[in-house]
């Protein structure tokens, strides 16, 4: 049933999505006492918490899209939404990794670019009434982003040693993928929408 349907935008998959957003900045302040606290590297208490933090933030990112489509409750106001939770996780995420030194400027730079094209080139095409749909390359994208992060976060929880280098190990050779991937789904969503900036359609 859509919001016109039942007059209310608080579904359970729009409610998951609100509190997801909530949680980033409650994640990013765990993770800032974490690090001033010198508790990064130890595996205490707090340096566990922004971890598994950051890990249910990734998880409600496939529930609240679930949630929608098994219950039948898609909504403006989720599609408005949910990209923007995306977002904002994904980019202080990689913010916090940069300010730790742990991703290259270049990266976040292409990530938060990457987003900013996509969300103009969706204005311009939603202005003229068209929904150009997503590949599957921005779910493979979305996935190895939160492998890379996650992977990246448990690194600098835990103590130094060989789990520490896998980890740090699987976290960059996902970032790869994911910045391949996040190119390339980017490209491919401009040649989809280019017809209909140019006004050949």
């Amino acid at each position: 049933m859509s919001e016109e349907k039942n007059g209310s935008i608080w579904t359970p998959a729009n409610i998951v999505t609100c509190v997801r957003i909530v949680l980033v900045p409650l994640w990013l302040l765990v993770a800032e006492l974490a690090r001033t606290g010198g508790a990064l590297g130890s595996g205490g208490a707090l340096a566990w918490s922004s971890f598994c933090l950051y890990v249910f933030i990734s998880l409600t990112d496939k529930l609240d899209g679930y949630l929608a489509r098994s219950r039948g409750e898609v909504t403006d106001f989720g599609k408005f939404l949910d990209p923007i939770a995306d977002k904002l996780s994904v980019v202080c995420a990689f913010l916090y990794l940069l300010e730790l030194g742990l991703v290259p400027s270049w990266a976040v730079l292409l990530v938060v670019a990457r987003e900013f094209v996509i969300s103009g080139l969706r204005m311009v095409v939603a202005a003229k009434g068209v929904v150009v749909a997503a590949s599957d390359l921005g779910k493979w994208k979305t996935a190895t982003t939160m492998v890379s992060i996650c992977s990246l976060l448990l690194s600098i929880t835990i103590p130094v040693g060989s789990f520490e280098n896998v980890c740090r190990m699987v976290g960059y050779g996902s970032l790869v993928a994911a910045l391949i991937l996040t190119a390339w789904s980017g490209a491919d969503y401009g040649v989809k929408c280019w017809p209909y900036v140019v006004g050949d359609k």
